[in-house]
């Protein structure tokens, strides 16, 4: 996995100063842009192709809040395919709760009262990410692994959470 931030040579960040992330691309952008060699060879122009892909992909990964915290757990082995999280077992509860109540929903009240639940456990959730994330750079590298894992709870508790949200279109459409 090619690493972004070594890409763009700035530090591994949750929280990486937006105004410099983006003159990094555009710099790139215009140093790898395939029109500046159309005359050179078909090994080159391939090298430029693959490079302003790369920048374009590094860009989309780090720019987006969302996407940079999957990358970043990602270059750790942290959030890869097929991972098996071990959830907090009062979540896990709290969520089977949720979906119980979520199957006996016949209005939109106790519908809204489900996803105003939701919603604040996803607040508490976002809240307790931002905590774990403002200070990462600061870290030494052993007190980064621990809050690594921390963080990769965090981002599994928050895909359920998602999958909890989806249901709550479909059963809102419902009504």
């Amino acid at each position: 996995m090619i690493n972004y931030f070594d890409f763009y040579q700035i530090p591994e960040s949750f929280n990486p100063d937006a105004a410099l992330l983006k003159k990094k691309f555009y710099a790139l952008s215009k140093e790898y842009h395939p029109d500046f060699y159309a005359n050179e060879d078909d090994a080159k122009q391939q090298e430029i192709l693959e490079l302003s892909t790369i920048n374009n992909k590094a860009y989309q990964a780090l720019s987006d809040p969302n996407k940079r915290l999957e990358y970043i757990l990602k270059l750790h082995d942290l959030a890869n395919e097929g991972a098996k999280p071990q959830l907090p077992a009062d979540f896990l509860m709290e969520m089977m709760d949720i979906n119980e109540r979520l199957m006996e929903v016949d209005s939109k009240d106790e519908l809204a009262h489900v996803t105003a639940e939701v919603l604040a456990i996803e607040d508490d959730i976002n809240t307790e990410l931002d905590a774990l994330t403002k200070d990462y750079d600061s870290l030494n590298d052993t007190v980064k692994e621990n809050r690594l894992n921390d963080i990769a709870n965090i981002y599994f508790r928050q895909k359920y959470l998602l999958r909890i949200k989806e249901s709550l279109n479909t059963f809102a459409a419902r009504f």
